[in-house]
């Protein structure tokens, strides 16, 4: 319950700031986060799409901060 109020707290002060086209890009990228805690703390298999698409996403992370 209290990630609720600290993701409202941060996602507010993003839009305060004028960075919420960066906020929303990374806020989409959510999904790859259970597939990294699968792969590293879980020990899980990941497939060869799985690596592909977080490959994908942590270069779209390195676009996003050139700019």
């Amino acid at each position: 319950m209290a990630q609720l109020g600290i993701r409202s707290v941060l996602f507010t002060l993003a839009i305060r700031h004028q960075v919420l086209s960066i906020v929303i890009v990374l806020t989409a990228l959510y999904p790859a986060i259970p597939v990294l805690l699968g792969g590293t703390v879980l020990r899980g298999r990941l497939t060869r799409s799985q690596v592909a698409d977080l490959i994908c996403a942590g270069a779209a992370i390195g676009l996003i901060s050139l700019q």
